[in-house]
């Protein structure tokens, strides 16, 4: 099999060409065997991929986890058959895998690319999340690694519709992200045909320009032009990120299907296939190991140490504030902490953090989807990625952190003024689906703690859980009611108050829990026991001995029946509904 390193590619560009055209020819076999795919998609990108990969892209293919390689993101997911040629052209997909199991169940080169391909970082295939997961780890790469890694984002133009791609573009501004290189593969077709602003390349470089960014148009099929655009992006010479248009073809190098809206998403079939290989040159099998990255790892990060917060019982702490109490208590002792906000810091109390830690903090603004994906990214770094704002505003992210769960990372999210416990504030601010949107994410767990010290104490615990976890907290000040030492484990639930002759039981959460503790009371002044369980864990949800309904060996003519109508206040199914007065 011929072999070629980065020198082997000289100054005519010809073994880029070769590489492309291979690039094209795998594309096409791979989704044709498969049956299903995006070929076209991908053979419209082959030239940019095969110089960003054999003269520019910076990375180790043996160590896919070292700390100083490069990061290539598809956000352009659907290319995928693009992304494993590559993988196949560097050496570290075989030819027997990219022809056997591409789109086959159970295997690893699936439909879009996630991270069971240690060569890939982030899920992509939900258009317009890659290039705003690319800002998190840029931003990771100039604040808190120091490393001069450089992230390549692939996008596609269909996905320059997306709202997320400019809040990306907008924060990658702010932050002086010159360490963001994004190629747009401006091909001019979509799914159903033509893009918002097809082969307008002025328009998207007038957006590109409107959003702080450097714009630089290329034809996307002239190697030397793309070699030359590629070394300007990485030199950043006016200190701006790098946007690279290229203007492509969909279908290059067969030309009974270039610039035609009707392959979208379609393999060839094989007739058609084997033509278009063989318009193509025919398969090669070349290989090739680009450039290697500079040494460097991670740069140190103090922390200074110091207590979890202790709350007396009965004062009146708002778990919103316990939470940014324990954040910053928890960066103080652990240096991958990060914390992030969408401009509401002062409220989610995360502004302790960013007080605390000026350098580990990043402010997102009014950009949820940002938010989301910067703290996505700033985790596939390793670094402990806590994202807040209000409860409510998480909705319009819920993508991305359902493709977070996809992407295997772990994010720790907090939600603040929930429920209608906010009052004047009026219904847009309530956050009355968050609970249950969080429990249907693969993986979740959900929290709801009630009082500053299980605040404290979940927060701490959601440094050290794996996956999505979610804190709900609370505008207002609520007693405390438990002590500093008490445990407070993922899946466990308190009992608050019981006896043996309990006769409902009451289980509540965060404000219900206190509601429910009321209730008790008034219940119990009419003779009426109830059992309040605290179920500051939605989910997951194990069942507590302690909790079970105790079995009644009272004879059955001296347990208590219920009045004509019911108790008064308690509904038929043991939930308290409203008390009547006369």
């Amino acid at each position: 099999m011929p072999t070629a390193n980065q020198e082997n590619f000289g100054s005519d560009l010809s073994m880029v060409a070769e590489l492309a055209a291979q690039l094209r020819v795998d594309s096409i076999r791979s989704s044709t065997s498969a049956g299903s795919g995006h070929p076209t998609s991908s053979m419209s990108a082959a030239d940019l991929l095969a110089v960003l990969i054999s003269r520019h892209l910076r990375y180790d293919w043996d160590n896919p986890d070292l700390d100083a390689n490069d990061h290539l993101i598809f956000s352009k997911g659907h290319a995928s058959p693009l992304l494993y040629s590559v993988f196949k052209a560097v050496g570290v997909v075989s030819e027997k895998e990219l022809m056997t199991g591409y789109r086959r169940f159970g295997q690893r080169l699936q439909g879009h690319p996630t991270p069971a391909l240690p060569w890939v970082g982030f899920a992509t295939g939900s258009l317009g999340q890659g290039l705003p997961d690319g800002v998190g780890v840029a931003l990771a790469g100039k604040y808190l690694d120091r490393l001069p890694y450089r992230v390549w984002v692939l996008c596609g133009d269909s996905e320059m519709a997306e709202g997320s791609i400019w809040e990306a573009l907008d924060k990658a501004s702010h932050y002086g992200l010159t360490n963001l290189i994004t190629i747009v593969d401006v091909n001019r077709l979509g799914q159903r045909g033509e893009t918002e602003l097809g082969w307008d390349m002025e328009a998207y470089a007038r957006r590109v320009l409107a959003f702080g960014a450097q714009p630089v148009i290329i034809d996307g099929h002239v190697l030397g032009m793309i070699d030359e655009a590629f070394s300007t992006a990485a030199e950043a010479p006016e200190d701006k990120p790098v946007v690279i248009l290229a203007k492509t073809i969909k279908g290059k190098g067969f030309a009974d299907v270039e610039d035609s809206p009707d392959w979208h998403g379609k393999p060839f079939p094989p007739e058609m296939a084997d033509k278009a290989i063989a318009e193509l040159g025919g398969p090669r099998m070349l290989t090739l190991r680009g450039l290697l990255p500079e040494g460097g790892s991670k740069a140190g990060i103090d922390a200074p140490g110091t207590t979890r917060p202790a709350y007396k019982t009965g004062e009146k702490v708002a778990t919103r504030k316990a939470y940014g109490d324990a954040l910053a208590a928890l960066g103080a002792n652990d240096p991958t902490v990060v914390a992030l906000d969408g401009e509401v810091s002062n409220s989610t109390h995360s502004d302790e953090f960013a007080k605390a830690f000026p350098d580990r903090f990043f402010e997102m603004f009014i950009a949820e989807q940002q938010l989301i994906a910067a703290a996505t990214g700033l985790s596939i770094r390793g670094y402990k990625a806590f994202a807040s704002t209000f409860a409510a505003f998480l909705t319009r992210a819920y993508d991305f952190i359902r493709m977070g769960s996809i992407s295997g990372v772990d994010l720790r999210l907090s939600g603040s003024h929930a429920g209608v416990e906010i009052g004047a504030d009026g219904p847009s601010q309530m956050a009355l689906e968050d609970l249950a949107m969080m429990r249907a994410v693969n993986g979740s767990t959900v929290l709801y703690p009630a009082d500053a010290t299980s605040t404290a104490a979940l927060v701490q615990n959601m440094a050290e859980t794996s996956g999505i976890s979610y804190l709900r907290t609370t505008r207002g000040a609520y007693p405390v009611l438990y002590s500093p030492a008490e445990q407070f484990p993922a899946g466990g639930s308190k009992l608050l108050r019981s006896s043996d002759n309990d006769d409902i039981t009451l289980i509540g959460a965060g404000v219900t829990l206190h509601e429910a503790l009321k209730a008790a009371e008034i219940l119990s002044a009419e003779g009426i026991q109830a059992r309040v369980i605290d179920c500051y864990s939605i989910k997951p949800r194990r069942r507590n001995a302690a909790h079970r309904r105790r079995r009644d060996t009272r004879p059955r003519h001296n347990r208590r029946r219920p009045p004509p109508g019911g108790w008064p206040g308690i509904s038929g199914q043991g939930r308290i509904t409203h008390r009547t007065t006369k």
